[in-house]
């Protein structure tokens, strides 16, 4: 059987890459939403920030079903 070609370390990297992307991902997207309506300077940082702590709380969502539907197909 041919085995994984990432090592722990590579692995692990690339999980916190993925993650810290959705985070920014998420962040970002509601920074361009925000955009639109014209904000201040200081609206806009509080609108990435707020973009900042959803897309932690989503992440969190996601990790912990996906965490519960694997240990649900052992």
């Amino acid at each position: 059987m041919v085995g994984s070609s990432l090592t722990d370390d590579e692995r692990k990297t690339a999980n916190t890459r993925l993650k810290v992307g959705f985070v920014v991902l998420v962040a970002a997207s509601m920074g361009l939403m925000a955009l639109q309506v014209d904000p201040t300077p200081l609206q806009l940082a509080v609108v990435i920030a707020v973009g900042l702590v959803v897309g932690v709380g989503l992440l969190w969502f996601v990790l912990r079903n996906l965490a519960d539907y694997r240990s649900s197909l052992r």
